[in-house]
């Protein structure tokens, strides 16, 4: 019996699969469709070839194309290991040859799994971690279209009409967004009327109508004259304004799926009693750990992943030099940022410790990833201890 190590390289509609022996010669290639069928073929073709032995799967994606046959390995009782993509970039380069395949990346990654002994497995989060995961990414998506929206918005207003566009901060002010859906010219706010349009407002549900109303027919007075273009303009400014509007309603609507979901995991109570987490923020966290600390097998771990443990950067005589790392969970990173950030204003263990920091001469930045750091301590230990937060002075107590 030989033991084999069988590497894949994940697509949206096809992978590649590249099977090793010992000696790295190759046993098995094929090209197979993202298909249950196809893909149960191959498993049970690799695992008649292995005859009984251990055989090692190793894949360059862990979520997305790659789902599916994760998910199927681990039905059939296979570890699949996950080996990055600019892992594997990087790796090509020590290999013969410049020319770059499916088949060839699939035999690195295979071979990558045979010399190493350092990957991590492919551990799938639970259900609500998964679905926090992909609503968080919904989620994401919305917001930066609405951005996207309010910047055109506001560049189409200033073609035409830039006292209205200076008038309101229009990411903050959805009565502002009501308003342009009916009234986007000087003209039109000036024949309308300050009263008319605080009446329609009123009956729109806005808040502060007059005072809105107000501000528009004031920077209508201050402008007569008609731009080239300005009916085209209004015309967008209209169809923008409703969209914003939508994209409005949409992102609350799927904040209130999170915190529902949220709310159900086993973990909701701990991580809310964290200074610094609420249930959004949290959540992004539970999406990008998985929801389980059995997955990270100390807090190190956890801030490497996370982005905020220092690496060494030392070369001959040169020592003590560290750097930010390159590879890590951004959407971890971002959770356990903003979280510390929040807590170095309204928690007073990490106020403190954030004032030392700036104190020793750091930065802004560079004292939130500090406390960050010292929280990731905490939260692992919270997390597998499933006790919540007490304020004790945990952070504090930590030495720098």
């Amino acid at each position: 019996m030989t033991r084999l190590w069988a590497g894949i390289d994940a697509g949206k509609t096809h992978h590649h699969c590249v099977v090793i022996d010992e000696t790295g010669r190759r046993v098995l290639s094929r090209r197979v469709a993202n298909d249950e069928t196809e893909l149960l073929a191959l498993i049970a073709d690799v695992l008649a070839a292995a005859d009984g032995d251990d055989t090692v799967w190793a894949t360059d994606l862990n979520q997305g194309g790659a789902a599916l046959v994760i998910g199927l390995l681990a039905d059939n009782g296979q570890t699949a290991f996950y080996i990055p993509g600019r892992t594997v970039h990087h790796a090509s380069r020590t290999y013969r040859g410049d020319g770059k395949t499916d088949a060839k990346d699939a035999g690195i990654i295979a071979d990558q799994a045979r010399m190493r002994h350092d990957l991590q497995p492919v551990r799938a989060g639970d259900d609500i971690a998964v679905g926090l995961r992909l609503l968080a990414a919904r989620r994401t998506d919305l917001v930066c279209d609405r951005t996207r929206a309010l910047n055109r918005l506001r560049a189409t207003l200033l073609e035409y009409f830039p006292a209205l566009e200076a008038a309101f901060e229009y990411q903050s002010r959805k009565a502002a967004l009501v308003l342009l859906t009916k009234y986007q010219t000087p003209d039109g706010i000036r024949q309308a009327g300050e009263s008319r349009i605080t009446s329609w407002l009123r009956k729109q549900g806005v808040r502060s109508p007059a005072k809105v109303a107000q501000t528009a027919y004031e920077a209508a007075r201050r402008q007569h004259a008609t731009i080239t273009g300005q009916q085209t303009g209004a015309m967008l400014v209209a169809k923008l304004a409703a969209d914003i509007l939508r994209l409005h309603g949409e992102i609350d609507e799927i904040e209130e799926l999170i915190e529902v979901r949220f709310r159900q995991h086993e973990h909701a109570d701990i991580l809310l009693s964290v200074p610094g987490f609420g249930p959004l923020l949290a959540a992004e966290f539970i999406a990008a750990t998985g929801g389980n600390m059995a997955n990270y097998e100390s807090a190190d771990r956890l801030a490497g992943v996370a982005g905020v443990a220092p690496v060494p950067r030392d070369s001959g005589k040169v020592s003590g030099n560290f750097h930010r790392p390159k590879r890590y969970d951004r959407r971890l990173l971002r959770a356990c940022f903003l979280s510390a950030q929040i807590a170095a204003i309204r928690c007073p263990a990490s106020k403190a410790y954030y004032a030392k920091k700036r104190a020793e001469g750091k930065t802004h930045k560079q004292a939130v990833l500090a406390l960050a750091r010292r929280r990731i301590n905490v939260l692992w230990a919270l997390l597998r201890d499933r006790k919540p937060y007490e304020p004790r002075g945990l952070i504090t107590s930590q030495t720098a």
